[in-house]
């Protein structure tokens, strides 16, 4: 094993979980055993929940320009400890260098943002009578939680740590028991910036612990960041106990590309969408739609996607039974008479026997209602339906009961603005593969693929962090009584 069991972390000290129970850590990489982590007990969450809950007073009223000192320093730890970062973040997930190196750096920008919340959140003041003063405030909601998924072990943790802590909030984090050991690590630089012990905790564990977050009493907020069936889930049972919940689920992101596209720049971003981080997140391009000829486009896809090759440009899946599901997606397209441009099946890394790997994969002639169509496959896929017109691609689009992003390529701006207006996505792009929006424009999809109100990063993160408290001040009787005061 090469790193000492995963502890959980309360009170600013790691402490042994009140289990023996543990699950394997295991590289998707080449199959290395690199920890064990606690399946947690609701003893440890309640534990976690009081240590944040003594400290919330003190932190809360510490003015925000000084909490954000704690974050200018973090970031400052992130970019001394990038590669440190990113090669655990490659160790856990299974992701390429270069991929975990751009996750770590996507930490510092949304640690950045973070930093200038104080700007953001100044509040209102008006005279609205003769010396009465109306005022709002931004005030924090307590001590809240962020359950985060596999995909991406410290850039979505960060989706939410600056600004729910900026924002003087106490947080609870639960990371995937499949990749622990970069939050414990992202621990240690939150203290060693200077963070309160109890403002921040890590309690790992499984569904158990999810369940306990969703309905433990002491716990304001949830926000969460899995597939949409557990989104789902957690979102009713959240709300169900009265408490505020942002559930982010998965998608189906449909790329539409028309005959008058840039092929190498069209080609380039497509084969990059579907295979990055090995397609696994919620922006991945899965699915696209061709309208008209643009079998030239198709086939410099397929040589693009050709230079991806497992183990060098194109990271693991996560698991073994995750190899075995995509793997079955294909297979099952393929009997129902879809064809296989670039088969990405029993891939397999020399030295790396026992990673779990799949190659890039381009199915054409799919139809809108096979699975590999219709459902998240989370993996170096693409799926290829043809269609003869855009309005019959839109059709396409809207059918899938996601929302999380939508691509066009073409180089006609009215046709960009039509499909723009009409995609039923929370994020599009224009000649763009993967339509993330950069701070402080907020990450968030529509339909199946968000539940709840407000959008998890960016300024309209501070909505769902925060509540407004309203204040009306008289302070001179002379002035009388009118309807205004």
């Amino acid at each position: 094993m090469k790193y000492l069991p995963v502890q959980n972390y309360i009170n600013g000290q790691f402490v042994d979980a009140s289990t023996d129970q543990t699950l394997p850590v295991i590289s998707p990489l080449d199959g290395t055993l690199l920890a064990t982590v606690p399946l947690s007990t609701p003893k440890d969450l309640d534990a976690a929940v009081r240590a944040a809950k003594i400290v919330f007073p003190a932190w809360s009223h510490t003015p925000i320009k000084e909490r954000v000192q704690v974050l200018f320093r973090y970031r400052h730890l992130l970019e001394m400890h990038l590669k440190e970062l990113a090669e655990l973040v490659s160790e856990e997930n299974g992701k390429t260098m270069g991929e975990a190196i751009a996750e770590i750096e996507k930490c510092i920008e949304l640690t950045e943002f973070a930093t200038s919340l104080p700007q953001l959140v100044t509040g209102e003041v008006l005279e609205v009578s003769k010396g009465v003063e109306c005022r709002t405030e931004h005030v924090p909601l307590g001590v809240v939680a962020s359950i985060v998924p596999f995909n991406f072990p410290s850039m979505v943790p960060n989706w939410t740590i600056p600004n729910a802590l900026a924002l003087g909030n106490c947080m609870i984090i639960k990371p995937s028991e499949k990749v622990p050991l970069s939050v414990g690590r992202l621990a240690q630089l939150l203290k060693e910036a200077g963070l309160p012990d109890g403002v921040f905790n890590v309690v790992n564990g499984d569904s158990t612990i999810v369940n306990a977050i969703c309905d433990h009493p002491g716990i304001s907020a949830v926000s969460f960041v899995g597939s949409t069936n557990v989104a789902k889930i957690v979102y009713q049972r959240a709300t169900h106990h009265y408490k505020r919940c942002l559930a982010l689920g998965g998608a189906k992101n449909h790329l539409l590309v028309l005959p008058d596209a840039k092929a190498d720049m069209t080609a380039q971003n497509v084969a990059a969408s579907m295979s990055g981080c090995a397609g696994q997140r919620c922006m991945a391009a899965s699915a696209m739609v061709a309208v008209g000829d643009v079998d030239h486009i198709i086939k410099k896809i397929c040589e693009e996607a050709k230079k991806i090759v497992p183990g060098q440009n194109l990271g693991a899946v996560i698991s073994k039974e995750s190899k075995e599901r995509i793997e079955h997606y294909i297979t099952e397209a393929e009997a129902q008479g879809a064809r296989i441009l670039l088969d990405g099946r029993n891939a397999t890394v020399a030295g790396k026997e026992l990673g779990t790997y799949v190659g890039p994969t381009v199915i054409d002639y799919v139809k809108p209602d096979m699975k590999v169509a219709k459902e998240e496959i989370f993996g170096p896929v693409i799926s290829i339906m043809r269609t003869n017109t855009v309005d019959e691609a839109l059709a396409i689009e809207n059918a899938n009961p996601y929302g999380n992003a939508a691509s066009v390529f073409t180089q006609n701006g009215g046709m960009a603005r039509y499909v723009i207006d009409r995609a039923s996505a929370g994020m599009i792009g224009v000649n763009v593969g993967v339509p993330v929006p950069r701070e402080p424009f907020s990450f968030g999809g529509w339909n199946e693929s968000k539940f709840g109100v407000g959008d998890i990063t960016g300024k309209s993160s501070i909505e769902f962090w925060t509540k407004l408290k309203k204040s009306t001040v008289k302070w001179n009787p002379e002035a009388g009584v009118n309807w205004m005061s």
